[in-house]
């Protein structure tokens, strides 16, 4: 039962730091406020109503008793002292009493006052309108056969402390919720910075600057970040700096060979070593991009139509076929993103007759589909050609000429701006390639 509860509840509750904590500091003040309200309401402020109206009633059928007498000089007298004393309006009228109702029907007020005039007039003697003047109540009660009308002020059955209260409890409130408020953003501003570095971090960017504050355990953690951050970095570009030193060493001696063998004289044995030659070239070459997909890059406003139109002006095939119905812009780091789609539409111009890339847009995401007419990849290798230096022993292989980094380098850059890349069977009978990023 608490489970479902709290799955209920979960769909209604916000999910920012900075809400939950102003619900937890304001909902009991509230609930607080509400309750201190329904106290004073029901113990002071209908009890003062009763004892004024009941004392209010009591006057009237004191004067309703006087004009039931036939002494006019006592009716008067009295009369005058009700006016003077209880500042009230008397009139006799010869008319029978209204049948429109002219009282509020939920007002505490009305209804206690009803109830008394009832208790001690009877259910059809009396008549009473609150609704007509503002600070006056208008009072009609059969006496024998007179009616008696009697204008008295509001006051006298409205306690005047309600307002007061609701100032005051209402005022102190918005005070200490708006303290509370200040308060709060002061405190999750620290954590929602740190959120927002740890994900440009996750996302490849290079993250400095980082100004621990708020809570000592939130500097904490900050500092701590920024220490496995800097670590991390550095761990990337020793190992980028290694990768390219080793592939661009080798290039010397690979030279040397090649001044060599275009010395020999036997040709064939000359042909057969440049292929090998070219192929170890063409690994350095794969090492020397895969060192460059992990250096680092500063993010930009990108436009992703020019990126795949230049790769488009680049390849100058009619076999590679753009579909750009939209723009997009997003912030991205721009030669990374060039380099993935290049290696995809590579192995796709490689392997097949014909790509077809188009793009399209969803509320947070952008996708582009690479789709190509070739032999396909096998569902059950879909996972394994993402995986560094594996080339498939099929027909299609996704690396020929290189050493099978081309998809590790594409998934690696998709991933680093947050993004996912998919496989899947293409409506053109071959492989679909889509990436998403996010907007």
């Amino acid at each position: 039962m608490f489970f479902g509860l709290n799955n209920i509840l979960k769909k209604f509750l916000p999910t920012g730091l900075f809400y939950r904590s102003l619900i937890i500091v304001v909902a009991p003040t509230i609930f607080l406020q509400i309750i201190t309200t329904v106290v004073f309401f029901d113990s002071i402020w209908i009890k003062a109503n009763k004892g004024l109206t009941r004392s209010l009633v009591g006057e009237l059928k004191t004067l309703s008793d006087i004009y039931t007498g036939e002494d006019s000089g006592q009716i008067n007298y009295l009369t005058q002292q009700y006016k003077f004393n209880f500042d009230y309006v008397i009139n006799i009228l010869n008319e029978e009493l209204p049948n429109t109702v002219m009282e509020r029907k939920y007002s505490p007020m009305d209804r206690s006052l009803r109830r008394e005039l009832k208790s001690v007039f009877g259910s059809t003697n009396y008549w009473f309108d609150t609704i007509k003047y503002e600070d006056v109540v208008e009072v009609k009660v059969r006496s024998t056969d007179k009616i008696i009308q009697i204008l008295f002020p509001r006051e006298r059955i409205a306690p005047s402390s309600v307002r007061i209260f609701i100032f005051w409890i209402t005022l102190p409130s918005l005070l200490l919720i708006s303290i509370a408020i200040i308060f709060l953003k002061n405190q999750t501003r620290p954590i929602i910075n740190l959120a927002k570095a740890a994900e440009k971090f996750g996302k490849g960017d290079f993250v400095s600057g980082i100004r621990p504050s708020g809570a000592s355990e939130v500097r904490k953690a900050a500092y701590e970040f920024d220490r496995m951050a800097k670590r991390i970095d550095k761990h990337l570009k020793q190992r980028s700096e290694m990768l390219s030193g080793i592939s661009h060493d080798l290039r010397t001696p690979l030279t040397r060979l090649k001044l060599q063998l275009a010395m020999l004289n036997q040709k064939d044995l000359s042909l057969k070593m440049s292929k090998d030659i070219n192929e170890m070239e063409s690994m350095l070459n794969s090492y020397l991009q895969f060192a460059k997909s992990q250096a680092q890059e500063d993010s930009v406003a990108t436009n992703i139509n020019k990126i795949l139109n230049e790769i488009a002006n680049e390849k100058s095939s009619k076999n590679f076929h753009l579909d750009l119905p939209i723009e997009i812009v997003l912030v991205a780091r721009k030669n990374a993103l060039k380099r993935c789609f290049n290696n995809i539409i590579d192995n796709g111009l490689n392997y097949a007759k014909n790509v077809y890339v188009n793009i399209s847009k969803s509320t947070n995401n952008l996708h582009i589909f690479i789709n190509d007419d070739g032999p396909g990849i096998p569902l059950n290798q879909y996972k394994n050609v993402f995986k560094p230096f594996y080339r498939l022993d099929e027909s299609r292989n996704l690396n020929h000429a290189g050493v099978g980094l081309g998809m590790s380098i594409a998934e690696d850059i998709v991933r680093s701006h947050g993004g996912s890349i998919e496989l899947s069977k293409s409506n053109k009978k071959g492989l679909q390639v889509k990436i998403s990023l996010p907007l």
